[in-house]
């Protein structure tokens, strides 16, 4: 009994005991387990949003949409306009002590294993402008 009285003590100033704490300040606090899909703070800053980002919303409207509060409002509004495009419930974490990488996590509350859960970053292909035959073709244009 008296072990029961000092967890519960413990519980009552400290607040519950939880699993992989470490994991949960990371992915603001969900688990890795949860996550559907995941995007870093650089990323969530880029001009629009990540095409994939809205299927994985569009498709899991049961799943919860996290935010990194220690970003500025205006990069995580364009989330959270999609989020309510699609009603998914949303909540902005924010973690003083810890700033994690995460800029946001669309997680259920139940374990999917999903192998990949980071989004690769958006390419934007650029044409090469140098002229065709490169430099040699340009001097022997010039020299006939």
């Amino acid at each position: 009994m008296a072990e029961n009285i000092d967890d519960y003590l413990q519980q009552g100033i400290h607040g519950q005991k939880q699993t992989k704490p470490d994991e949960r300040r990371k992915f603001l606090g969900t688990l890795r387990e949860r996550i559907v899909i995941a995007l870093k703070q650089p990323q969530v800053r880029e001009d629009g949003v990540y095409p994939q980002v809205e299927e994985a919303l569009k498709a899991n409207s049961q799943a919860h949409l996290y935010l990194n509060g220690n970003m500025s409002y205006p990069y995580l509004s364009k989330y959270i306009k999609l989020a309510s495009k699609y009603k998914v419930e949303y909540t902005i974490v924010t973690n003083k002590e810890h700033n994690s990488e995460i800029g946001i996590v669309l997680a259920h509350d139940y374990a999917i294993d999903k192998p990949e859960i980071f989004v690769e970053r958006k390419t934007v292909k650029t044409e090469s402008k140098k002229p065709k035959g490169g430099i040699f073709a340009k001097l022997f244009k010039r020299s006939r």
